[in-house]
């Protein structure tokens, strides 16, 4: 799975935002605020991945457990994919 194209992440006023562009807004209207954790996994999704390597590279650069993150990961593919932000 991967992130639709056309979505690019902005920062706005100190804040990071997920903005869809050109195709993808046909999908997605707005703006999806995004905290450090979900924009570093939301680029992560730009390349074809799956939630279980999305959650291996976040242990590798943050210090928590393979299972809390996978759990993280998973509720924010799940947001994703009810958002129609997935492919």
């Amino acid at each position: 799975m991967k992130v639709r194209q056309g979505f690019v992440i902005r920062d706005v006023g100190g804040e990071k935002y997920a903005v869809a562009t050109g195709e993808a807004a046909k999908h997605f209207r707005g703006m999806l605020k995004l905290n450090e954790v979900g924009a570093a996994m939301f680029g992560l999704f730009n390349e074809e991945t799956t939630a279980e390597e999305v959650a291996k590279k976040m242990t590798e650069e943050y210090d928590v457990e393979y299972d809390v993150v996978k759990k993280d990961v998973d509720e924010f593919v799940a947001k994703l994919k009810e958002a129609d932000i997935l492919e």
